[in-house]
């Protein structure tokens, strides 16, 4: 398997240039002060539909039109960031959007999809839902992260983060199933070679841990609840693990009491909404499984701002 280069990656950024935004690196002084290393949030909870992931949807049928295969619709399986996204891309390209969501799903996010014409289809059975809505519409799978350009468009936040700031001395990343990791990984260790790059993910939703101890997918049958609802991946990709293997320095686990703290507290310090899973890099730095690096700098990549008001109440 070929893995996305910073090539792929540039292509990417060319490609969605003018149909995403160009999210800013936020200087947090409060976390800079307290943690002792100079705090960058790179705000992709500003992003078009509420986050990253709209860079992977769109470049992947940017790239199908370019290549003539652009289809009639797309189908796919997402908690809600995804679906939103590939619903933005699927509205501005003219393309149907069919996803398969969880039965419980975020009504904040069940309310972005269907604000840009996505079709939900509720299910307990993700994998198996999807399988059939290929089948039944005839309709090819955009995939949530395991697939080339899903990887490149997400490394498109890593470009930007480079460019757009001081080289950081280390990168953190929330991780489900790991595109946003690998592409964000490989656009950092070409253009900052130096840094850590480090993948944070839920206990309770561990897909890439067990995937880097195992050597290999696998599969969760039953991923437990966790409060970062985005991260719950049911596996880590063919894709994305070799990725995380050849790019990423480390991925390591945080606690739920851990993300909900970290998650009042990044919403406090940066006056930004977040959703749950954007804190789970704060609460690798809180509960010390991460280091800081002192006088450093220290890039949080925030992954989206889709977060139930209910809940954070």
């Amino acid at each position: 398997m070929d893995l996305v280069t910073i090539d792929d990656i540039s292509d990417a950024a060319t490609r969605i240039e003018g149909l995403v935004l160009r999210t800013p690196l936020v200087d947090n002084q409060r976390l800079s002060q307290e943690l002792g290393t100079r705090v960058l949030l790179k705000a992709e909870n500003l992003q078009h539909a509420g986050s990253f992931k709209v860079r992977g949807a769109l470049n992947t049928l940017l790239a199908w039109q370019e290549r003539g295969e652009l289809p009639e619709g797309v189908v796919s399986f997402s908690a809600g960031n995804h679906a939103a996204a590939i619903s933005y891309a699927g509205q501005r390209l003219g393309v149907r959007v069919i996803v398969a969501m969880p039965s419980k799903p975020v009504p904040s996010k069940v309310a972005n999809v269907e604000r840009f014409g996505g079709e939900i289809v509720p299910t307990d059975d993700l994998a198996t839902t999807l399988g059939e809505l290929a089948e039944r519409h005839g309709f090819p799978i955009l995939h949530p992260f395991d697939q080339s350009e899903v990887i490149a468009g997400q490394g498109t936040a890593g470009l930007e983060l480079c460019a757009d700031g001081p080289s950081p001395d280390l990168v953190l990343v929330p991780v489900g199933g790991g595109g946003l990791l690998s592409g964000v990984a490989a656009a950092v260790r070409k253009l900052a070679p130096s840094a850590r790059v480090v993948g944070v993910e839920p206990a309770t939703s561990n897909a890439m841990s067990q995937a880097l101890a195992a050597g290999a997918v696998v599969r969760l049958d039953n991923p437990s609840a966790t409060v970062a609802d985005g991260l719950t991946a049911p596996f880590a990709g063919e894709h994305t693990l070799p990725h995380v293997q050849a790019y990423a320095d480390e991925v390591v686990e945080v606690g739920e009491d851990a993300i909900q703290s970290a998650w009042r507290e990044l919403v406090e310090s940066s006056k930004l909404l977040v959703e749950p899973a954007s804190a789970v890099c704060l609460a690798a730095l809180r509960t010390g499984v991460v280091q800081a690096p002192q006088g450093g700098v220290t890039v949080m990549v925030i992954s989206g701002g889709n977060a139930d008001l209910s809940r954070l109440a």
